[in-house]
């Protein structure tokens, strides 16, 4: 049990980085993967030794996420009015990196959830395409034409070539 724990606790910050890569907040991420070991440390037993751990806390925190995306649709958005003035008046940073992350991540959430998703994991958490086809439960193959298509819907909306993107499937 001691061995499954560490384990569990050297992916944390794996979680973490994925976890606001997914939902493009902190907190949210953050809140994200205290759900996600909540529901890991209940089932603790149920991993087997030997397996990846990382591949099985990635499913987990996939699947929550997921299932928030399908209650979020059904349910209205709400908005906090705390601040709501505060972020008009700031200023965005002018150094050239922030903009380039900035707009990468703009153009990743144009990008359809299922490349994106898979972009994240092979790109950001660098998982080969069998540990992601594992996390996310489909076929390696799958793994890789969505990670093409995504890759090349990335570069056209980067380069801004609206034409070629609505061909694209």
């Amino acid at each position: 049990m001691q061995d499954s724990t560490q384990q569990l606790l050297e992916v944390i910050p794996r979680l973490r980085r994925y976890a606001r890569a997914l939902t493009g907040d902190a907190d949210a991420g953050d809140e994200l993967v205290q759900d996600c070991l909540e529901r890991a440390w209940g089932r603790l037993a149920l991993w087997r030794p030997g397996s990846n751990m990382r591949a099985w806390l990635f499913t987990i925190m996939h699947n929550l996420h997921v299932n928030r995306l399908r209650q979020a649709a059904t349910r209205p958005k709400v908005v906090p009015i705390d601040g709501v003035g505060a972020g008009a008046a700031s200023v965005r940073p002018a150094q050239d990196a922030r903009l380039e992350v900035r707009n990468i991540v703009e153009a990743m959430n144009h990008l359809p959830d299922d490349q994106r998703h898979l972009l994240l994991l092979v790109g950001l958490e660098g998982m080969t395409y069998r540990e992601a086809a594992d996390t996310l439960q489909i076929p390696i193959g799958t793994v890789m034409s969505r990670l093409a298509r995504g890759r090349e819907r990335l570069r056209l909306v980067m380069a801004g070539d609206v034409a070629k993107i609505e061909r694209l499937k």
